[in-house]
């Protein structure tokens, strides 16, 4: 595997709390890779850090070979639409929207053609088995649903790397299942490389790798057992 992601020396502050402590991690292409620690030890902090919509204090995040943390907004802009998908707890899709719109947004907003766009998403939406509610709104569909909805999504432009912050939290157990073997099948299908935030052992053995968090240090990296 090639490094997609790598980031160095990573420190944050709000205030006088010191979040992140010289924090380095790599991300290889195709790898899934769980950030895992207790409340408060700055999983999704280093996430946001590394997605570039926090910019560390200290240290630098090059994706691609591109250093990241540095790029204008406009420009870091273009690089979170063209290069990452995101998912979050609650989904945060656009309620006015359908769900096969909110899924084919990102593609229309780098281009695509309408109807292009429309057949990319509801192919993704069939994949994650909610193609049959691709025309209702958010608040017409389960909780579940719209998560699933998210990952399309985030999955649809088929992009570089995928930022999850505890992306099953509001789920139940199957809804979360779909969920992680979608991200799974992501990473070995597209080579796209998955960082995910959890707290949960059950989530993180989904992941290649599993990095312990403490304190904004970095106290521990191990391997998934197969």
């Amino acid at each position: 595997m090639t490094t997609l992601l790598q980031a160095r020396g990573l420190e944050l502050s709000f205030g006088p709390t010191r979040v992140l402590h010289d924090v380095d991690i790599t991300v290889d292409r195709g790898e899934l890779v769980a950030i895992m620690g207790p409340s408060g030890s700055g999983k999704s902090t280093l996430l946001h850090c590394l997605a570039g919509l926090l910019q560390p204090g200290a240290g630098e995040v090059r994706l691609d070979g591109e250093r990241i943390d540095t790029l204008s907004e406009r420009r870091r802009s273009t690089v979170r639409l063209s290069k990452m998908g995101f998912v979050f707890q609650f989904g945060d899709l656009i309620p006015e929207l359908t769900l096969v719109e909110n899924v084919e947004l990102p593609l229309r907003l780098t281009g695509t053609a309408r109807s292009s766009a429309r057949a990319q998403a509801l192919d993704t939406l069939s994949r994650l088995e909610v193609a049959d509610v691709a025309g209702r709104r958010v608040n017409e569909v389960s909780g579940g649903q719209a998560q699933r909805a998210a990952v399309a999504r985030a999955l649809v432009h088929e992009p570089a790397i995928v930022f999850a912050d505890e992306p099953t939290g509001s789920l139940d157990t199957l809804a979360g299942e779909l969920v992680l073997e979608a991200l799974v099948a992501a990473a070995r299908e597209q080579s796209t490389a998955v960082v995910l935030v959890t707290h949960e052992p059950r989530v993180a053995a989904y992941a290649d790798r599993e990095v312990m968090l403490r304190d904004g240090l970095v106290v521990g990296s191990t391997m998934a057992a197969r």
